[in-house]
């Protein structure tokens, strides 16, 4: 895996810069802001994604960590591939994609280009909560529930991993949604029941 990029910026384009690393040039997929960012011949640090396709190896590009990292968990939302989380992280800082999600702010991530309505409601159903593994700043620290941490403590508790536990918890909070209801007006041990059957199910 390429993580980071050190280099001589060599051609910019709104969507793409060349980056010279050792006499060879990567062709390293930006968004408008990134290229905004850089100045032709300067040295540059990207924090890089190689995605593998069958068809193709393709650099994402980005000038923070933070940033790279926020690419990558878009991605774990159904139906958003590289090209749209690169649009999203052109449209929003991650603060303002943070706090969209903590407040439910449809409207924000829905002017996304390639986003919508319903990507923006399923994009807020599937990160709620999970903001919090890209720092451990103010800025996010926030933005886990108080009763997602406990559910979550609960069941590593109880033996099952976090991945196992974060995916009973969504597939819990995705019903209550459907029913109107809001996670935090319901009894922690009913929550805890609940997410129990979904991954235990899970588990066969």
């Amino acid at each position: 895996m390429i993580s980071t990029i050190n280099g001589s910026v060599r051609s910019i384009h709104n969507d793409r810069l060349i980056v010279e690393v050792g006499g060879v040039g990567l062709s390293i997929l930006v968004n408008a802001a990134t290229s905004a960012g850089v100045t032709m011949g300067s040295q540059v640090q990207l924090f890089t994604t190689l995605v593998v396709r069958e068809d193709s190896l393709t650099l994402f590009g980005f000038l923070s960590d933070e940033a790279r990292s926020l690419f990558e968990l878009v991605q774990t939302v159904s139906g958003i591939g590289p090209k749209v989380a690169l649009s999203i992280l052109g449209a929003l800082t991650p603060e303002d994609l943070g706090r969209a999600i903590a407040t439910q702010d449809v409207a924000s991530i829905e002017r996304v280009p390639g986003i919508g309505r319903k990507g923006a409601q399923r994009m807020i159903l599937e990160l709620q909560g999970k903001l919090s593994v890209l720092s451990s700043g103010p800025t996010y620290a926030g933005h886990v529930a108080p009763w997602r941490e406990n559910l979550t403590g609960a069941l590593v508790s109880l033996g099952f991993s976090p991945k196992e536990s974060d995916s009973a918890i969504s597939a819990v909070l995705s019903r209550l949604s459907a029913n109107g209801e809001d996670p935090s007006k319901v009894a922690l041990s009913d929550l805890l029941k609940a997410a129990l059957a979904n991954a235990k199910s899970s588990r066969g």
